[in-house]
């Protein structure tokens, strides 16, 4: 697995807001980065439990063309260089904080709704919707951050 870069770092802190891109962000165990919706638990996928869903990532690579804007997939973490999907189940780095890959992030039409894009995102990022992954190690994440794999990371 290779190592990769944080490229992007988007948060909304109510649901249904538009996100927003900040330079930098603080993961936190258990809840996901402060501030965003998912850390207290008020995301559309959180049901309205804290920790059910905490951090997305995505692949830069699959947002780059796609007619939307990293803010608009309503992912939070958009990274290069690394294939998300390795990291399911793994325990990896991204800044200082240590996640876990819990799941495929399924593209819906929710992105498209809150964007007023006419393309259909849920088309747009078939099979390329990203990764939910969960907190281990609070930590700071900067833009440009390295996301360091398991094996890099662990030895």
């Amino acid at each position: 697995m290779s190592e990769g870069t944080v490229v992007a770092i988007c948060t909304a802190s109510r649901k249904g807001e538009p996100m927003v891109c900040v330079e930098e962000a603080m993961a936190v165990v258990g809840e996901g980065l402060s501030g965003d919706r998912y850390a207290r638990g008020e995301g559309s996928w959180s049901r309205g439990q804290v920790g059910r869903r905490q951090v997305t990532l995505i692949n830069a690579l699959f947002v780059q063309g796609s007619g939307f804007e990293y803010a608009e997939t309503r992912r939070n973490i958009a990274t290069l260089g690394v294939e998300l999907m390795d990291l399911i189940g793994q325990e990896f780095l991204v800044g200082d904080a240590v996640m876990r890959g819990v799941q495929y992030c399924d593209p819906c039409l929710r992105p498209s709704v809150l964007s007023n894009k006419e393309i259909a995102f849920r088309d747009a990022f078939h099979d390329r919707g990203g990764l939910v992954a969960e907190v281990l190690r609070s930590g700071l994440i900067r833009v440009a951050s390295p996301v360091i794999p398991p094996k890099k990371h662990y030895g």
